[in-house]
């Protein structure tokens, strides 16, 4: 039989969420994904003055995302076979060694083989967090959790890429990467502070352990995973194409700062998560997907149109609204499909399902924008949208069809 995933869930008993693992795990996270943000305005100038040219500008995120991209489903079936406390301080520590080398690297190439390293611990990092808050979540609040948890990350993308820019501009790159690996070191202090919980695991024979042998690569991916993991590289995919190219189209259309694009949609999302958390959980992903990915598709085309400052930040409510309902539930999501033993693998399926996503919208809109205008590319990166309503809606008729 396969797996039972009815559009609402059952109403049980409301447990526990804010325990004293959860709020210092989130804490951690934050931590990690402020060391993380501060570096991606910065990296690229810092690149830029060895004498990169813009091809090795574009490198600095295409090799850490690519590099991400292939640790996470190594990352899933460690944390699902051994002690994940483990796996997320080897890919902490990692991530804290490599942020600390970049003042280091004399040339570009150095540059961008440590971050093809670093991007390895930032997969095994976000993919044993991701696996981690999974375990301390009831099930029954896992949509609100998500939301919650999720907050850390985007308050990190509002505020850390300011924070760097200002160090970097008035005191360089030195203090920037000081700071940087401060951040990292003390999310993993605080990630030794956490009572971690015993993880499921698999029910074990001894018939069944050579077709557990002959299967590990295929147990990098988790199936149940798939389908949401599929409506996420959608909407990944025009997420790509904004933070690769939103400051070139606000020099196309003539907007100064873009900046407060990225500053009105991760507040809005802020906002977003933890309302679009508990309707999740009392009503079901069908009614946070279909709004959330239509306010998603206005913010979209709202973008493209946008030529005053006023118009982007309209573009990034709608953005944020949607994006801060879509995301966090379609995780939850993965999460109630996986089985506990499997929690490892869905989660680095659905993260890189989120990086692909990004890789593919960088490069395809990018060939669009070259052949056409960045306002137009953001016209045809709405087509990702009404996909995801193609294939969501499609789903919802054969589940209840019972097909």
């Amino acid at each position: 039989m396969g797996h039972v995933d009815p559009v609402a869930p059952q109403t049980e008993a409301t447990p526990r969420l804010w325990t004293r693992a959860f709020i210092i795990l989130t804490i951690s996270n934050l931590f990690l994904f402020l060391s993380f943000q501060m570096l991606i305005p910065t990296l690229p100038v810092f690149v830029a003055n060895m004498g990169g040219d813009e091809l090795a500008v574009g490198m600095v995120i295409s090799v850490f995302t690519i590099s991400a991209l292939l640790a996470r489903p190594f990352a899933g079936k460690a944390l699902d076979s051994m002690d994940r406390r483990k796996v997320l301080v080897i890919g902490l520590i990692l991530f804290i060694l490599c942020s600390s080398g970049y003042y280091w690297m004399s040339t570009i190439f150095l540059v961008l083989s440590l971050r093809f390293i670093h991007g390895i611990g930032w997969g095994i990092s976000t993919t044993a967090y991701g696996t981690i808050v999974s375990d301390l979540i009831p099930q029954q609040r896992r949509g609100e959790g998500m939301g919650y948890y999720g907050l850390s990350s985007n308050f990190a993308m509002a505020f850390a890429p300011l924070i760097g820019i200002w160090i970097m501009n008035d005191m360089g790159f030195g203090p920037l990467f000081t700071v940087s690996v401060t951040l990292g070191v003390i999310g993993l202090i605080l990630s030794q502070f956490i009572h971690y919980p015993e993880p499921q695991r698999a029910p074990q024979s001894s018939s069944d352990e050579p077709e557990r042998k002959g299967n590990f690569y295929a147990g990098l991916v988790e199936r149940s995973s798939l389908f949401p993991s599929l409506l996420m590289l959608m909407i990944s995919v025009t997420y790509g194409g904004i933070v690769s190219f939103i400051t070139l189209f606000g020099k196309e259309v003539g907007i100064g700062n873009v900046g407060w694009f990225f500053l009105g949609n991760a507040v809005v999302i802020m906002l977003t998560r933890p309302f679009a958390g508990k309707l999740f959980d009392m009503k079901g992903h069908a009614w946070v997907l279909l709004p959330g990915i239509i306010c998603l598709a206005s913010g979209v085309l709202l973008l493209s149109f946008a030529d005053t400052t006023t118009s982007l930040l309209i573009a990034a409510i709608f953005y944020g609204f949607g994006f801060g309902a879509v995301q966090p539930s379609l995780q939850a999501w993965t999460i109630d499909r996986a089985a506990p033993h499997r929690r490892g693998a869905a989660n680095s399926t659905f993260f890189s399902a989120f990086d692909l996503g990004i890789g593919i919208g960088a490069m395809g809109l990018g060939a669009i924008a070259n052949a056409s205008s960045y306002a137009l590319m953001y016209r045809y990166s709405a087509i990702m949208t009404v996909s995801f309503l193609v294939v969501y809606g499609w789903y919802l008729v054969r589940n209840r069809m019972n097909v």
